[in-house]
């Protein structure tokens, strides 16, 4: 049975990164993988920047080219089409987690609901060090967004918390309190927990509840993110803008 994930949530969650440990680690279990690349709103750190390192593990990566424009849900290409019509085993999207990247989604309602039981999981990816999604108010709110944008329901969230090369093991211990609570409060659970192999185990040896903490997900670092040139690609340097990375 075909399998599709979606995977959504707030600016620097950790999309881009986490879609391609699913990827490659379908593709090493020997599964026909396509990887769609729809994320419009953080063009810079984009999947089509590891394309070579996809086309190694045979997986078949689908990315519009979105550079100097002010994007559509139009815009996307007929490419998209084939995550539903060909015969693979899995399907990852990585999307935007603005109004415009979820709304993208929408135009695929039909096709995402014509797949069988159980074949599609909406996941909410979780970076609880990013403002947008610093608090539990902000999560439910952003989620309740996504989920209006794209008219998919969210099936689960990934703790996925870090802050990048100076992550410790706090983040995973603040994720798990504040996304348990989400959970709580809102009845989605909490599907994966994902981390360096290092962290995650330290984190699991604590004696957490396990309902909280799904799957455990020990991850590669893939997107090595040159921040510095990102900022001085930015034709203004205003605070506002860095605070949502």
């Amino acid at each position: 049975m075909k399998k599709m994930m979606v995977l959504i949530g707030n600016y620097g969650s950790g999309k881009s990164e986490l879609a391609l440990n699913f990827a490659f680690q379908a593709a090493a279990r020997g599964e026909r993988t396509e990887l769609l690349d729809l994320d419009m709103v953080n063009t810079y750190f984009r999947l089509t920047e590891r394309g070579k390192q996809v086309e190694m593990k045979e997986i078949r990566l689908v990315s519009p080219n979105f550079a100097n424009s002010g994007i559509e849900t139009l815009s996307l290409p007929a490419e998209v089409a084939s995550a539903f019509a060909m015969d693979w085993d899995t399907v990852i999207f990585d999307v935007g987690g603005d109004a415009v990247g979820s709304t993208a989604l929408g135009r695929y309602h039909e096709d995402f609901m014509a797949l069988e039981p159980d074949a599609l999981e909406v996941l909410n990816v979780v970076n609880i060090r990013r403002p947008l999604a610093g608090t539990v108010e902000r999560i439910m709110h952003l989620q309740e967004e996504m989920q209006i944008h794209s008219r998919l329901k969210i099936t689960g969230m990934i703790n996925n918390t870090n802050l990048a090369e100076v992550t410790g093991p706090d983040e995973l211990r603040d994720g798990y309190a504040m996304i348990r609570e989400v959970s709580e409060k809102t009845g989605v659970p909490v599907k994966y927990t994902a981390g360096k192999s290092e962290l995650l185990e330290q984190f699991l040896k604590e004696g957490h509840d396990p309902k909280y903490i799904g799957t455990p997900l020990p991850i590669d670092i893939y997107m090595r993110r040159d921040w510095n040139s990102w900022i001085e690609s930015l034709p203004e340097k205003r605070p506002q803008q860095l605070e949502y990375l």
